[in-house]
């Protein structure tokens, strides 16, 4: 009987498991790129929002972040401002503007307008901005320089590689509380000495690997 394999069958037979093998382990590898993407997570995009509400504009005439985020401090959700907020100023300024006839609609109705979400963080993950503003850590670590921003949109990933940088390391981030809101704030030269130096001082609880603890983000 004729043999059905030739001589090179077993060599080929080996380099299709390896080249299966490969294949496996690159495939894997995209798709863990394509997930950690910009693309994916939205970053350096700006969101369209049903009003094209500029945080540089603000800024530049002065307008402290926590008039419009009053819980940051306080709560661990910096709250969206409510209509009332928007038309303290623009029942005055530019109150005829076609551009905030959504705003006005808000106003008139008690309807809130739905802004798209730009930091939006999975249910199975806690986060409490009051107790990162509390213990040093400055709003542009996260957000970036929101006030260069005609529209926001994400300067970080925020997969969980990237806050781990900043729970394992916090002198290489923490800043003086009076320099939270400090939107160009630059880091020292001597950093580590002043970081660690703070992390003291604000009681950061680093000690046994404290904040790696799964618990303390995942609740």
């Amino acid at each position: 009987m004729a043999q059905v394999f030739g001589p090179g069958a077993n060599t080929l037979a080996k380099l299709s498991i390896v080249l299966g093998v490969f294949a496996i382990a690159g495939g894997l590898a995209l798709l863990d790129s394509v997930s950690r993407s910009s693309y994916v997570r939205y970053t350096k995009l700006a969101r369209p929002q049903p009003v094209p509400f500029s945080h540089k504009h603000h800024a530049l005439m002065g307008i402290d972040c926590r008039y419009c985020h009053t819980t940051v401090e306080e709560h661990a959700s910096a709250n969206i401002p409510p209509t009332s907020v928007c038309m303290n100023c623009h029942t005055m300024v530019w109150a005829d503007s076609p551009m905030l006839e959504p705003v006005r609609e808000s106003w008139r109705t008690g309807e809130p307008i739905k802004w798209t979400r730009v930091h939006d963080l999975p249910e199975f993950v806690y986060f409490d901005h009051s107790a990162h503003v509390n213990k040093g850590i400055g709003c542009a670590t996260c957000h970036g320089r929101v006030d260069e921003m005609p529209l926001v949109w994400k300067e970080k990933p925020l997969y969980m590689k990237w806050c781990l940088e900043c729970h394992r390391s916090p002198e290489e981030f923490i800043r003086p509380r009076e320099d939270i809101f400090n939107m160009a704030y630059k880091t020292p030269a001597n950093q580590p000495e002043v970081g660690a130096e703070l992390v003291e001082e604000y009681e950061v609880k680093t000690y046994n690997h404290r904040l790696t603890d799964c618990w303390i983000c995942h609740r």
